[in-house]
């Protein structure tokens, strides 16, 4: 698949067949995650894999988007590592290239994915069930899964209206 063919046809995909996702596909997404870009090459970003039942239960429990996660066979939650920082912004930026990463490559792996970011409200309660340590901070929730629904096509602004110059 062409990048911008990925970046332009990837969707967030909420409904998921059930289906099992393999190991190797998980790992595939993660590995992509971590080749994102980051400040002075820190890699920041930590992850945890939770495809447990029980796990992904209690995990869906912390969130309002509970179905997603019940319904996702994988859940892959994305952390920035507190000790491998060294600018708050630049890290929290690298980490979101990785979330984007993660996405491209579940859609070019013709997997679905979401990136959820309310349950930030719970990190707490999240690293706590994972038993993570508090240096761990909860950048995102991806959910992964094979397709069940293919999402509509996106829409965005007209390119006018968000160039705010040229000089």
């Amino acid at each position: 698949m062409e990048v911008l063919e990925a970046i332009y046809g990837r969707r967030s995909v909420r409904q998921y067949t059930g289906e099992p996702v393999t190991r190797e596909e998980v790992l595939e997404i993660v590995r992509a995650g971590s080749w994102a870009p980051s400040g002075l090459n820190n890699q920041p970003w930590r992850f945890a894999i939770v495809s447990d039942g029980e796990k992904r239960r209690a995990l869906a429990g912390l969130t309002k988007y509970r179905h997603i996660l019940e319904g996702a066979p994988v859940s892959i939650a994305v952390f920035c590592d507190r000790a491998a920082m060294y600018n708050d912004t630049k890290d929290h930026q690298s980490v979101g290239a990785c979330l984007q990463n993660m996405l491209l490559a579940a859609h070019a792996m013709g997997l679905g994915a979401v990136w959820l970011g309310e349950i930030l409200k719970s990190a707490d309660k999240v690293r706590e069930l994972l038993v993570l340590p508090e240096g761990l901070e909860l950048m995102a929730v991806v959910a992964v899964g094979r397709p069940a629904e293919f999402p509509r096509k996106g829409d965005r602004k007209d390119l006018d209206d968000l160039i705010v110059g040229e000089y």
